[in-house]
């Protein structure tokens, strides 16, 4: 028999058996099916990155690595989609230094600000100097299950940026916290960061290349292969002349940091917004901000240009409240600021709108906004029908004189099902709810400790247009730091942060984390067999 014969002969079989499984398989009547909704499965894999700490001597940081019990959403734990396989991993490993020129690289952060970098040096180093190359493969950090933080401890300035994968059970709702305490120098002050997933383009309102701030983007590249990011800066009257800004290499699973202010050869600019976006590949993306006067701390991405912007959790002792916004389209944003307060929105006296002009960033400074009561802003379209998408955040400082700390807060997406915030200590954490809408009603679980302790779980009801700053619930018997996990219930979106204060000698020494969904679960459409590919 001919070679031909027999491969018809084998197609014609394999039809009739495909055939035969779908007759099995397919409706009475072989009529249509009507379409269903996407199921809600957890996730199976997450990344996070975490930069580079400090380049301080005298830094201290703690890592809270963190998974929730359960899954969010309509799947429910022990799906067979969470991990049938395995139990999953989540570790953190070190990636590579990144050198710059030992030159121009800062040695520490004071003598940084001593010498100045200069126009022209190498835009990274901030901290490259002296960094050691880790062991491979070894972990910084393992988490074993989820329901129950881990921690680590680094000191001095040479811990590596962390770059980390969760599977299984343990990747839906993955966070994983780094908090660093520096008591003197030119980084002073609590820098605290929710380590972050790797994309593509980011958003940073609130950057300066002002003489007074060392303001450093850290880009970190999870992946097998080299990124290629750019970076933009605009300023109040537009774009930025840059330099050395295009085409940046950051090398596979290594952080690049980048001084702003070695970018453009323009007047230094006290309110700057930096756009990233990578050419090739992707990477995470934070910016470590130092003041002379204020301190310092990290600066995470603003949610993605909208017309309303909630930007949750301005500490009630806010001595100065600075608001930085920018519009990337090309229609100029008229804006209301409110602050939704423990009662009601109000309206700032003077500042009732904000314009801003197309490629341009605006910033007001609010004073003492709050007046003595948590709040939270909420931008929105001054004129029904205009809405102008922007992006947005706060510098927010407490304290006076030599006494002052800086944090920042960036415009941020709803809790949606779930958000999750580690590190939590038995004193100096403040949850702030933010309902924009309608009222609404959250659970708020308190996870076991680190070194033990039983979670607690605790309902809260945030009424509309109001902010609800409560001092979180804490775990029977903690011992160590926890995760604070917060589910919306019931009503509508919900906006939250969490403010984590740790005073030193006068010094009132804070951070704050915004808690946006941590898409632990992930919409997989229903798939069915289609013979109408076999027709002719």
């Amino acid at each position: 028999m001919k070679r031909t014969t027999i491969s018809l002969l084998a197609t014609a079989t394999a039809l009739a058996v495909v055939t035969g499984v779908a007759a099995l398989t397919a409706p009475d009547g072989g009529a249509a099916t009507e379409a269903t909704a996407p199921a809600r499965l957890p996730v199976e894999r997450s990344s996070l990155l975490c930069p580079a700490p400090s380049s301080s001597e005298v830094a201290e940081t703690a890592y809270t690595s963190f998974t929730p019990s359960g899954t969010a959403g309509d799947a429910k734990d022990g799906d067979a989609r969470a991990g049938d396989a395995n139990d999953g991993t989540a570790e953190l490993k070190p990636s590579s230094a990144v050198l710059a020129d030992p030159d121009t690289a800062p040695k520490k952060d004071d003598e940084a600000k001593k010498d100045g970098p200069k126009n022209g040096d190498a835009a990274t180093g901030d901290g490259a100097k002296g960094a050691k190359k880790p062991a491979p493969g070894k972990p910084a950090l393992a988490l074993k299950e989820p329901g129950k933080p881990v921690a680590a401890t680094a000191e001095g300035g040479q811990a590596p940026a962390l770059v980390g994968t969760a599977t299984g059970r343990l990747a839906p709702g993955w966070t994983t916290q780094q908090t660093t305490t520096v008591t003197a120098g030119g980084s002073r002050g609590l820098l605290g960061v929710s380590c972050t997933g790797p994309d593509t383009d980011f958003w940073f309102p609130g950057a300066s290349t002002a003489e007074d701030r060392q303001d450093y983007v850290h880009l970190t590249n999870p992946d097998d292969t080299a990124a290629v990011a750019d970076i933009e800066l605009y300023g109040k009257d537009g774009a930025l002349k840059t330099t050395l800004a295009e085409g940046i290499p950051v090398p596979a699973g290594s952080s690049v940091p980048v001084l702003l202010s070695t970018l453009t050869a323009a007047e230094p600019a006290a309110d700057v917004t930096v756009h990233v976006t990578t050419r090739t590949g992707r990477v995470g993306a934070v910016v470590r901000a130092a003041d002379d006067k204020a301190g310092s701390d990290w600066m995470t991405a603003s949610a993605d240009p909208a017309g309303t912007a909630v930007l949750p959790g301005i500490p009630a002792d806010a001595t100065s409240v600075r608001l930085v916004a920018f519009a990337p389209g090309d229609d100029d944003a008229d804006l209301k600021v409110q602050l939704a307060g423990a009662g009601r929105r109000i309206t700032p006296a003077g500042h009732e709108t904000l314009h801003v002009k197309s490629g341009m960033t605006a910033s007001v400074d609010l004073l003492d906004v709050t007046k003595g009561e948590a709040g939270s802003l909420i931008l929105s379209p001054a004129q029904d029908g205009r809405a102008t998408p922007v992006v947005a955040a706060l510098r927010v400082v407490r304290g006076k004189g030599d006494k002052q700390e800086v944090a920042f807060i960036p415009a941020t997406a709803p809790v949606g099902a779930r958000a999750t915030a580690a590190d939590n200590r038995a004193k100096g954490s403040t949850l702030s709810l933010t309902a924009p809408g309608a009222t609404a009603r959250v659970k708020v679980t308190a996870s076991a400790g680190t070194g033990g302790g039983t979670q607690v779980v605790k309902t809260y009801t945030v009424k509309s247009g109001t902010t609800l700053a409560v001092t979180p619930p804490v775990p029977a018997g903690l011992k160590g730091s926890y995760a604070l996990t917060v589910e919306t219930e019931s009503g509508g979106p919900v906006h939250a942060s969490r403010m984590l204060a740790l005073p030193q000698d006068g010094i009132p020494m804070f951070t704050v984390q915004t808690l946006p969904d941590d898409r632990g679960t992930v919409e997989v459409p229903e798939a069915e067999q289609d013979l109408s590919v076999l027709d002719d």
